[in-house]
């Protein structure tokens, strides 16, 4: 229910819209938005939104109002004194550019190659665990993972088939990164044999 205060209101800023020449589409606009605010209640988000709806529209009206009233020789560039200014949409912030852009503006050099940037893979160092297959090894991971109720530190093992271009044997210290799949199980690469095994 609205108050007849509230109903007063809306009555003198339509017939003050009707007194001021204001275009008919914005004295329906005000006489809908009393409509609304009497059957919807007086909810503030609801009205700051309608306003905001009917600033807008008021604006886009002035600013029409100041094409029409410029000379048919001369372009409408300069918006008319006391006229409101156009206000542009906010846009979304920027996105961080891909990191395409950022190889296309990596400078070329003659007698250099350019170089294929690629992002940050996971690297494992662990002992290798057997060389019988071409060009795979095992390689077996240790780390340390604390209990969660105990708080006592248990040591974990995990088995990774890696991809071997460097010819690493059993027992070798050597440090494997991430890649494509390769075969079935195979996901690893040897980039690094770090420290050789004693024969």
């Amino acid at each position: 229910m609205v108050s007849k205060k509230k109903k007063d209101e809306t009555d003198e800023t339509v017939d003050t819209a009707v007194e001021t020449g204001a275009e008919t589409e914005a004295v329906d606009e005000t006489a809908v938005e009393a409509s609304a605010e009497e059957t919807e209640g007086t909810v503030e988000a609801t009205a700051d939104t309608a306003e905001a709806e009917v600033e807008a529209k008021s604006d886009d009206a002035a600013a029409e109002e100041t094409v029409e009233a410029a000379p048919a020789g001369e372009e409408a560039a300069e918006p008319v004194e006391g006229a409101p200014a156009e206000e542009k949409p906010k846009k979304a912030p920027a996105k961080k550019a891909a990191p395409k852009a950022e190889k296309k503006a990596a400078p070329k050099t003659e007698g250099e190659a350019p170089v294929k940037k690629t992002g940050k893979r996971a690297e494992k160092i662990g002992v290798v665990k057997s060389d019988k297959m071409t060009k795979t090894v095992v390689v077996r991971v240790d780390r340390l993972v604390k209990h969660p109720i105990y708080r006592k530190y248990v040591k974990k093992r995990k088995n990774f088939m890696a991809h071997d271009e460097l010819g690493a044997k059993t027992g070798d210290k050597v440090r494997i990164v991430e890649t494509r799949p390769l075969s079935a199980r195979k996901r690893w690469r040897v980039i690094e044999i770090i420290q050789k095994a004693e024969r």
